[in-house]
């Protein structure tokens, strides 16, 4: 799914493997992301999420395939300062403020943003003159973003960003990337905090075990996994042919309920009111975190 602006895409990969031993940590990959786009990438740990953000950014080369940012390598879109990276794993530079390391870093680039907007955009403007290895963890990840941004890249790539922020500041991040985003800069991020991908990105891609196992809107994702939850309470019967009723896609219990996914709640509300079955009666739509559930659980059962 890539915008069509008769340029290439922002990043692309085609048939992307990457192998760790007998690990698959990345396992046939292919996926565009057009310029303009904001991506949510989400997986469990383990699912190839890391390994794909390392390839995109030119940390790792595939074994097979190839790995595109703007039509080039992504090493020379990196050293073109066409790309940002806000990455978990990051050490706090001793002895030098937040001003100067978000100055060092943006010096580096060919058309930096300039450091007081990056400190604006990261809300850490107040912080600028203290000591960056003196900050608290929440401080320091919302540095991480001014120095992401300080290249002032056209692809803004944020690994788990909200980690160890509070609720007001996870808020803060997200109006701010979306400022960012407004622009027409492309952003994809990795999240474990669902209502973020809900919320924030046009799109949504789940990996799996290597491989791409859902992409489209939230809206598609819900709808793939079963757009709406049925749930009724058993009392004491048997759950045998609920799975056959029309629009039921699966049929889990818990404790004395059985929850049915189903495509088409009204004709599954019908059949169920012609069992006798309707102790209980709820009716919801999917959220996020029930299609992603039923979208590795599936995969799983596909291994």
């Amino acid at each position: 799914m890539t915008k069509k602006t008769g340029t290439p895409p922002a990043v692309s990969f085609t048939g992307a493997v990457k192998t760790y031993g007998t690990v698959r940590a990345v396992d046939g990959v292919d996926l565009e992301i057009g310029t303009g786009e904001t991506v949510a990438l989400l997986g469990r740990n383990g699912a190839g999420k890391s390994t794909t953000i390392s390839l995109l950014l030119g940390l790792n080369e595939p074994d097979t395939g190839t790995v595109e940012l703007f039509g080039t390598s992504p090493e020379r879109a990196v050293r073109a300062g066409r790309v940002g990276a806000m990455l978990q794993e990051a050490r706090a530079v001793p002895r030098v403020t937040v001003r100067e390391l978000v100055s060092f870093v943006a010096g580096r680039y060919p058309d930096p943003l300039a450091v007081n907007r990056a400190l604006q955009l990261a809300g850490i403007t107040e912080l600028a003159g203290r000591r960056v290895d003196r900050l608290s963890g929440g401080q320091t990840q919302r540095v991480r973003f001014a120095v992401a941004l300080a290249g002032n890249p056209s692809l803004l790539v944020l690994d788990e960003p909200t980690a160890a922020l509070d609720v007001e500041a996870r808020h803060a991040f997200w109006d701010s990337m979306r400022a960012y985003a407004r622009s027409g800069r492309t952003v994809l991020f990795s999240t474990h905090y669902l209502e973020e991908a809900d919320a924030y990105a046009d799109r949504i891609v789940v990996i799996d075990r290597g491989r791409i196992v859902a992409d489209g809107t939230s809206e598609d994702l819900r709808r793939s996994a079963g757009g709406n939850l049925v749930s009724i309470d058993l009392a004491g019967r048997a759950t045998d042919g609920l799975d056959l009723l029309p629009g039921v896609r699966s049929v889990e219990v818990r404790g004395d309920r059985a929850l049915l996914r189903t495509d088409d709640s009204d004709a599954t509300v019908i059949a169920l009111a012609g069992l006798g079955a309707i102790r209980g009666l709820e009716v919801a739509p999917a959220s996020l975190d029930d299609a992603f559930l039923a979208l590795t659980a599936r995969e799983k059962e596909t291994v």
